[in-house]
C-alpha cells in the first residue's frame, strides 16, 4: 500500500530507467521462458516435463504477504502449505518426485510481487498463492501467457475467465447476495430498509458492492456505499454518515482493522444494527481488541468456506495437526484457506502424472478437467467453467472468542436465493 505514496518522492527519470528495466526483464524474461517450456523434454519416467519439475522435485511457488497488512494471513497460508508439503513428501511425494514451495515477500506492494513473479516464474510449475486483489490484477497477463496454474488468496470476479487463474470457492459478489439474503431472513430487514456498505477501492470492494447492489434491488432494499482506502483506520465520519441514512444494517468488504473499527463506534454511538463482513473482513485477533464485545453482538461473516472450528472430520485433522506443527500458532481463516489450496493443487498434479505430462499447460489442463472436487474442507467445487466461480455455497460464521479461530458456523454452506439468476445475468 505504501508504494503509491514513495512514487511521488522518485524523480520521473528514475521511474524511466525502472519502467525501461522492467521491459527489459520481460523480454528477457519471455525468450527464456519460451525455451524452457519448449525444452521440457520427458523425465526418466517418461512423464514429461517443463519449468519447475525435474526427475526429483516438483516446485510450487507462494507470492505472499509477511509483512504488510496481511502478515499473519499471510504467515498462515505458507505454515499450512509447508504443512501439506511435508506430509506429501512423508508419503513419498507426487508423481515420485518431492514436492518444494519456494516463498517471496511481496509486503502488499504490487511493484515488489511484480519483481517477485519475474524471480520466481521461470523456476515452479504452478502457484497455490498469490494474496492480493492488487497484485493479482497485475500479473494476470503474466500468468495467463505462461500458463501457470494460480489460486489466488483474493475473490474478485475480475478474475474469472482466464484458463490459468483459479479463484477457489465463491467470489465477494456472491457472498454479499448470500449477506443481504442473510439480513431479511435472519434478521428482519424488510422493503423500504437501508442498508450500508462500507467497502475498500479496487476490485475486492467494487465486486462485492455489485453484488449487494444486485441483491438489495431484488430485496427492495435501499443500498447506501461508503468507499474507504486500505489507509483508513478510523471510521467514525462513515459511521456518522450511516447513521444519518438511518441504516437498519451494514456490509462491509474491507481488512480486520476497518470492522473492528467500524462495529466498535457504531456500537458506541448507539447504531447497535446487525454488520457483515466479507471473509477477509475478519481474524480473531479482533477478539482480543476493546472491540470484541460489540463484535460478537454485531457481526457475521460470510465465507466460501466453513469457520476452522468446524466438526468436518477433514477440518478437524488439519487444525490437529497444525497446531501440533505450529504449536502458539493462530489457527485463523488462512490456515483452511492455505490447506485447501495446497490440496486441490495436489489433486492437480497427480492427475497431470496420470495423464503423463507435469509440463504446466498440461497441470492448467489436468486442473479444468475437474468438475465436482471435494476434498473434504468444504464444499465440492467444480473447476470445468472458467468463466464461473468454482462454487456458488456459502457460509455464515459469527465471532466466538472461546472457539478455534475465534469464529463459530451459524449456517452451513448453502446457495442463496438469486444467485443462479444472478451469474446468468452476468454472462
Amino acid at each position: 500500500m505504501n508504494s503509491t505514496h514513495h512514487t511521488h518522492r522518485v524523480r520521473p527519470r528514475t521511474l524511466l530507467a525502472t519502467a525501461l528495466a522492467a521491459l527489459l526483464l520481460t523480454a528477457t524474461g519471455c525468450s527464456s521462458k519460451a525455451d524452457s517450456a519448449n525444452s521440457g523434454g520427458d523425465g526418466a519416467d517418461g512423464v514429461k516435463t517443463g519449468p519447475g519439475v525435474t526427475d526429483k522435485a516438483i516446485k510450487l511457488g507462494a507470492l505472499t504477504d509477511l509483512t504488510g497488512p496481511y502478515a499473519t494471513l499471510g504467515k498462515s497460508i505458507v505454515q499450512a502449505q509447508q504443512m501439506w508439503a511435508d506430509e506429501v513428501n512423508a508419503r513419498g511425494g507426487i508423481c515420485d518426485r518431492r514436492v518444494e514451495i519456494v516463498v517471496k515477500d511481496h509486503g502488499y506492494d504490487v511493484q515488489k510481487a511484480v519483481t517477485a513473479y519475474a524471480d520466481l516464474s521461470t523456476d515452479v510449475v504452478a502457484l497455490p498463492q498469490v494474496i492480493g486483489s492488487p497484485v493479482m490484477a497485475a500479473l494476470l497477463d503474466d500468468i495467463e501467457r505462461d500458463k501457470v496454474l494460480t489460486f489466488p488468496q483474493a475473490w474478485a470476479a475480475s478474475l474469472l475467465d482466464r484458463d490459468s487463474v483459479q479463484v477457489l470457492g465463491t467470489t465477494y459478489d456472491i457472498d454479499m447476495i448470500a449477506a443481504v439474503d442473510f439480513l431479511t431472513r435472519a434478521k428482519g430487514l424488510k422493503k423500504g430498509d437501508t442498508v450500508g456498505h462500507v467497502y475498500f477501492e479496487g476490485d475486492y470492494g467494487a465486486n462485492a458492492l455489485e453484488g449487494a447492489q444486485w441483491a438489495g434491488k431484488k430485496a427492495g432494499l435501499k443500498v447506501v456505499g461508503q468507499k474507504i482506502k486500505a489507509t483508513d483506520t478510523d471510521l467514525s465520519a462513515q459511521v456518522s454518515a450511516l447513521r444519518k441514512e438511518g441504516v437498519k444494517a451494514v456490509l462491509i468488504s474491507a481488512g480486520p482493522a476497518q470492522t473492528a473499527s467500524l462495529v466498535g463506534v457504531a456500537a458506541s454511538r448507539g447504531l447497535k444494527v446487525p454488520v457483515v463482513s466479507s471473509a477477509p473482513g475478519y481474524a480473531p485477533q479482533l477478539m482480543k481488541t476493546p472491540a470484541a464485545p460489540a463484535l460478537t453482538a454485531l457481526l457475521n461473516v460470510v465465507s466460501a468456506a466453513p469457520a476452522v472450528s468446524s466438526d468436518l472430520p477433514g477440518v478437524r485433522k488439519m487444525v490437529a495437526s497444525y497446531q501440533k506443527k505450529y504449536p502458539g500458532s493462530l489457527v485463523d481463516s488462512g490456515v483452511l484457506s492455505g490447506y485447501n489450496a495446497a490440496q486441490l493443487m495436489g489433486n492437480d498434479l497427480k492427475k497431470a502424472c496420470e495423464n503423463g505430462s507435469l509440463a504446466r499447460e498440461d497441470v492448467v489442463k489436468a486442473h479444468r478437467s475437474q468438475s465436482a472436487v471435494d476434498v473434504g474442507l468444504g464444499t465440492a467445487q467444480n473447476f470445468s467453467d472458467k468463466a464461473q466461480p468454482a462454487s456458488t455455497s456459502t457460509y455464515v460464521h459469527k465471532p466466538d472468542a472461546k472457539a478455534v479461530g475465534a469464529a463459530v458456523n451459524v449456517e452451513d454452506a448453502h446457495t442463496a436465493p438469486g444467485v443462479e439468476e444472478y451469474l446468468a445475468s452476468r454472462s
